[in-house]
């Protein structure tokens, strides 16, 4: 375990866990993210780090050295004590569940008001996250990384009973396409507050890790603490390069992950589906009115070079509701059961800024990426395009609302 970064700890405002897979070709970019955790906590005395660093590059081993190192950052300054062990599998459940645990061991040590992690690698929307170039896992499912923190805030609880009370407040998923409303939904059964995330890809270094200021600031006050940390992602600009800028994400939200919100979408959906499922057996009109629905929302990865990447068929799902809504070629029925999914969903996003015409993707817009994605197909070829090593519909809130069913019937 790592050491106190002093022996007399400060009381914190946040215990902040960086659980950093450089282990793929985003390593060196991503390491800015760690650059970042030192300002921020020189800035800043109320935040403390807890770091989990997979990577090859030039440190505290030689550089192409694959290992990980763990350790604390505090007042700006890294713990007198790091940990190299040999390279964890950063996309396995269990190192993740470790991870989460050693982050709330030093948020009790800390005194910390609230405990959040940064999930920093690459993402899969409703496939996954965490994806590991030398792993045997390869990435993990979004019902495993929600089960992983469950898991270590239990292992946590278990071994220091003292402080059983504490939790994971949140999640930042610096990560592509992860604001989802499976995600969303997988994070709260877990016992999750809040989701910060893009339902979009992002450019790393992605979420600046100076988001930890907002959450510092803002304990107690959600709405501020959402409209901070999307302010301070999508203000951000990176300059890699002379006359090469960019913002890291199209669209960036802040997700309510409270239990009665998420049991509110999981209920809508499913009646929504289940009225489309009914819709669209009963009538050919409808059908096609459904598949054409969808298709006026574009899915993600709008970007010219993403029309051969999957996730085609994760649309924004307000947008998506919204449209099902006021079609009058459905229903009475079907159009109340897209207004009422619409507006739970939309009841769940603290914050939320979007770009109509991002630069980096050569003016894609994204003015209706409001909000979470849902995986809606309408072909066959959309239904699971990861298949068979990476699964969009393995997941326990895509079986939940019956979207398997609507699938057979509108794709």
């Amino acid at each position: 375990m790592v050491g106190s970064v002093s022996t007399e700890r400060t009381a914190r405002a946040l215990e902040f866990g960086m659980y950093r897979d450089g282990d793929n070709n985003l390593d060196d970019i991503q390491a800015v993210t760690l650059a970042q955790a030192l300002q921020t906590s020189k800035a800043d005395r109320g935040i403390e780090f807890t770091v989990e660093d997979t990577t090859s590059r030039r440190g505290i081993e030689p550089a192409h050295v694959l290992r990980t190192e763990s350790y604390a950052i505090a007042d700006g300054k890294l713990s007198r004590e790091i940990d190299v062990s040999p390279p964890h599998d950063m996309s396995a459940r269990r190192d993740l569940t470790k991870f989460v645990a050693h982050v709330l061991d030093n948020a009790e040590g800390a005194h910390a008001k609230q405990t959040w992690i940064d999930l920093i690698d690459h993402g899969g929307g409703d496939g996954g996250g965490m994806q590991s170039t030398h792993s045997k896992t390869g990435i993990m499912r979004e019902d495993d990384i929600a089960g992983a923190i469950a898991d270590g805030v239990a292992l946590h609880a278990k071994e220091h009973p003292e402080d059983g009370g504490r939790k994971i407040d949140g999640v930042v998923a610096n990560q592509c396409l992860m604001a989802t409303v499976a995600f969303s939904s997988a994070l709260s059964h877990a016992g999750i507050d809040y989701l910060a995330a893009s339902p979009e890809t992002m450019l790393a270094p992605g979420v600046p890790t100076s988001v930890a200021h907002e959450i510092a600031r803002h304990v107690g006050e959600p709405r501020e603490m959402a409209k901070g940390v999307v302010g301070d992602t999508m203000g951000t600009i990176y300059s890699p390069a002379p006359g090469a800028e960019f913002a890291p994400a199209a669209a960036f939200d802040v997700i309510d992950l409270a239990p009665e919100k998420i049991a509110d979408v999981e209920r809508s959906v499913k009646a929504l589906d289940a009225a489309l499922v009914t819709a669209a057996k009963g009538s050919t009109e409808a059908r096609t009115a459904i598949r054409e629905d969808a298709r006026a929302i574009d899915g993600m990865v709008r970007f010219p070079d993403g029309k051969k990447l999957p996730w085609r068929a994760d649309r924004p799902a307000i947008a998506l509701y919204q449209t099902l809504s006021e079609d009058g070629r459905l229903d009475k029925d079907v159009r109340s059961a897209a207004l009422q999914a619409r507006n739970a969903i939309a009841d769940t996003v603290l914050a939320h800024k979007e770009a109509d015409d991002f630069a980096p993707f050569d003016d894609a817009d994204y003015s209706d990426a409001y909000g979470p994605t849902i995986h809606f197909p309408v072909s066959r070829n959309q239904v699971d395009t990861w298949a068979p090593k990476i699964s969009e519909t393995d997941n326990a809130f895509y079986k939940t609302v019956g979207a398997a069913d609507l699938a057979k019937v509108i794709a």
